[in-house]
């Protein structure tokens, strides 16, 4: 699991949840192992630590 410094930035990566990219620009994480989407991006760019779509990380529904 990832954890936080305090820093600025995230030691390792979120296990079990991938981001994909939507239509409109914004980035939105989904549960790999149910496959719901979660929460919306509200600010620019990527959430932190959590692999995208696709990209071979977390597979096997984690």
């Amino acid at each position: 699991m990832a954890t936080n410094t305090g820093e600025g930035y995230r030691k390792g990566s979120v296990t079990g949840r991938t981001q994909v990219e939507r239509e409109d620009g914004t980035h939105q994480k989904r549960d790999e192992r149910t496959g719901e989407f979660m929460e919306v991006k509200q600010s620019d760019g990527k959430f932190k630590g959590v692999a995208r779509e696709p990209d071979g990380r977390d597979t096997k529904n984690s």
